[in-house]
């Protein structure tokens, strides 16, 4: 049996913290409720060291808002109430002091809709367009409930892809440190011993001292060049010709990858937008505003064209040629049995699980590409010294 902390509410909106010993954390959830009370958040104890980097962030504050919300609802409070108790828990103060303001709007007369509009920044409009969409149908709690699990599912899928990178950026730190080293403290050394001996040095070493030197005197004018590189390429980015070529060539370099990631969040996203009872043009357009890349995001624009048309979802998409296959076919059927929405979530997860897949077989390449070539720098480095060292002495090598 797990120890679990707790916060709930009593109906009268009393709010009641403590722990609860149980098998998991559904079972903890459920004999909260039996005993009377909402539970808004169940989760094993922390140490409370987690600070700075680590601290929960926006997106994070956002889901814990969604969640605690659909609780509340799904319980029968009304919804000011709701809020008021949210605001009163929350952890975060700006998402306190956000929570505050949307409840003053809702007194004034605002639908909760507009009261989240006026927060761009904290709930984008994919949020706010599903929370408009459950206030006009009356299902207000069960629009929530979708919400929270697509958020859930994005979390998720963020979190395995930032796991898989820790240890490839670590190895990639490392290896780049241990060569300044080498170029700024060890190699300076050596120089000074080849100088006095005043000998002809191999072309190899001459090359690794050339470079130790640029390291050492010219770091400034190093990091400056490449600090205005990087101005130059951000600014070009930002362009919309600069963002397509852009977007073009990491589709090209990583088009099986990058396809995966842009259908599993594009099919996710319109499915839940669809079951919330948005309209599909709404629902595609909204869509389209999540995909991070402009080629799929243009062809998703015609797709939308071909919809306000009567042609349906399923040929502008085969004719845009930007999706796989697989999900092509999978929309075609779920068009074709009038269960576009629940086939566009079986996508989904399909390409979730996919693509979990997909980045363990490349980051399995990736590790040792990154050690095999910290290797082979370091090695040129070591020989390129030792024949060197063999040319002073007279030693065959």
């Amino acid at each position: 049996m797990a120890v679990y902390s707790y916060k709930a509410t009593t109906p009268d909106g009393t709010l009641v913290e403590g722990v609860i010993e149980a098998a998991d954390e559904q079972v903890a959830v459920e004999r909260l409720r039996n005993s009377g009370v909402i539970p808004l958040k169940v989760s094993a104890p922390r140490d409370g060291t987690r600070t700075g980097f680590f601290s929960r962030s926006a997106k994070g504050d956002i889901l814990t808002f969604t969640s605690e919300l659909s609780s509340l609802l799904g319980a029968g409070l009304p919804l000011d109430r709701s809020l008021n108790i949210l605001a009163d828990i929350s952890e975060s103060p700006e998402m306190k002091g956000i929570i505050k303001e949307i409840l003053k709007s809702i007194r004034e007369g605002s639908a909760f809709s507009d009261a989240l509009q006026k927060h761009p920044r904290t709930f984008p409009k994919l949020y706010v367009n599903m929370i408009r969409a459950g206030e006009s149908g009356g299902v207000l709690d069960v629009v929530l409930d979708k919400l929270n699990e697509f958020l859930e599912s994005s979390k998720e899928l963020k979190d395995h892809i930032f796991s898989a990178l820790i240890y490839p950026v670590i190895l990639l730190s490392v290896g780049g440190m241990s060569i300044i080293v080498l170029l700024v403290y060890v190699l300076p050394k050596f120089s000074v011993i080849f100088a006095e001996m005043g000998t002809t040095m191999p072309l190899s070493t001459r090359m690794i001292i050339g470079a130790s030197d640029a390291v050492k005197y010219y770091w400034w004018m190093l990091l400056a060049g490449g600090a205005g590189l990087w101005f130059v390429f951000r600014n070009w980015v930002r362009t919309e010709e600069g963002r397509l070529r852009w977007d073009a060539f990491k589709l090209k370099l990583l088009g099986d990858l990058i396809r995966k990631i842009e259908t599993a969040r594009f099919t996710r996203t319109l499915g839940t937008l669809l079951q919330s009872g948005v309209p599909l043009l709404q629902a595609l357009n909204n869509s389209k505003d999540i995909i991070n890349n402009r080629v799929i995001a243009e062809s998703i624009n015609e797709v939308a064209r071909g919809a306000k048309e009567g042609k349906g979802i399923a040929d502008p998409l085969t004719k845009a040629d930007v999706l796989p296959a697989l999900a092509l076919s999978m929309i075609k059927v779920g068009e074709e049995t009038g269960q576009l929405d629940v086939m566009l979530l079986k996508v989904a997860s399909t390409y979730e699980r996919s693509l979990r897949v997909a980045i363990k077989r490349f980051i399995s390449f990736l590790e040792p590409a990154l050690i095999l070539g910290m290797g082979l720098v370091i090695g040129f480095i070591v020989m390129s010294m030792l024949m060197a060292i063999f040319s002073i002495t007279n030693l065959p090598f």
